[in-house]
């Protein structure tokens, strides 16, 4: 039903289901819900950051696992990233979640600590280096700083690379937070330097297969040559602010089985 669906139908009812999901109750059950913790703008990027990092399988896990991260950051992220003694980083050696483990914890709060001295923290490096229509090649660049100090090889591996053919999911939803202007207060906005517009839609097992079934997307791979051709499809329908229809992909794939 949905293919035969014409450009001005198929955006009317996407428009629809946006409207629907990009709301606030939409954070009840998403792990955005821990950057809405905080109130200081470096706070919220880490604690975004981190909560992204980890945006991988049960979404109840995604979620409890998070909270823990923050409970052994003494919830002040910032703080404790740019404050934090050798012996405090003792305390997240426990933590685990799927392959994320205490020693690539400790690496990325090392690689923070590395971002905000030497880089002027994360949107100054996101903002420096995205192109007019894209973040992929500042993607590829912010995993350049973010290594370039000491670091565990196996943690490389949790910092996706849209130029080794990553779609990269998990850092373009944490750019969503970031940039995406959001009247309805899900995402945050706090990153003015960059634009909405810069932004691709965060590709995934749910959010692919909806895109596949309305027609916007023929490649079978859930990689960086799928995430241009949905792009390229999403900014026909809103060039502006083509990520908003995360929320209509998303929504229609989890909460309605589409």
């Amino acid at each position: 039903m949905f293919k035969k669906l014409n450009k001005v139908q198929l955006k009317d009812f996407l428009d629809s289901k946006v409207e629907q999901y990009n709301h606030p109750r939409f954070i009840e059950s998403d792990p955005i819900q821990i950057p809405h913790n905080y109130s200081i703008k470096e706070d919220i990027e880490i604690s975004a950051f981190l909560t992204a990092t980890i945006a991988w399988g049960n979404r109840k896990s995604i979620i409890n696992n998070a909270k823990r991260m923050m409970q052994l950051l003494d919830n002040a992220p910032y703080e404790f990233v740019m404050q934090h003694e050798e012996s405090d980083l003792e305390s997240l050696m426990p933590f685990v979640h799927r392959t994320f483990n205490g020693e690539d914890f400790i690496q990325f709060i090392h690689s923070l600590k590395h971002i905000y001295k030497s880089h002027n923290g994360l949107e100054s490096v996101f903002a420096t280096h995205s192109e007019i229509f894209s973040t992929q090649k500042a993607i590829h660049q912010f995993k350049n700083y973010f290594f370039e100090i000491d670091h565990l090889p196996r943690t490389q591996k949790h910092v996706s690379d849209p130029l080794k053919n990553s779609a990269a999911k998990r850092i373009n939803m944490f750019l969503r937070w970031m940039v995406r202007k959001d009247a309805n207060g899900v995402d945050f906005g706090i990153w003015e330097s960059l634009s909405p517009a810069q932004l691709s839609c965060p590709l995934d097992v749910h959010s692919g297969n909806v895109a596949r079934k309305l027609g916007l997307l023929t490649r079978k791979q859930n990689d960086a040559k799928a995430l241009f051709e949905l792009d390229t499809e999403l900014r026909k329908l809103d060039k502006n602010d083509p990520v908003k229809y995360d929320f209509a992909l998303f929504g229609l794939g989890v909460f309605e089985g589409f």
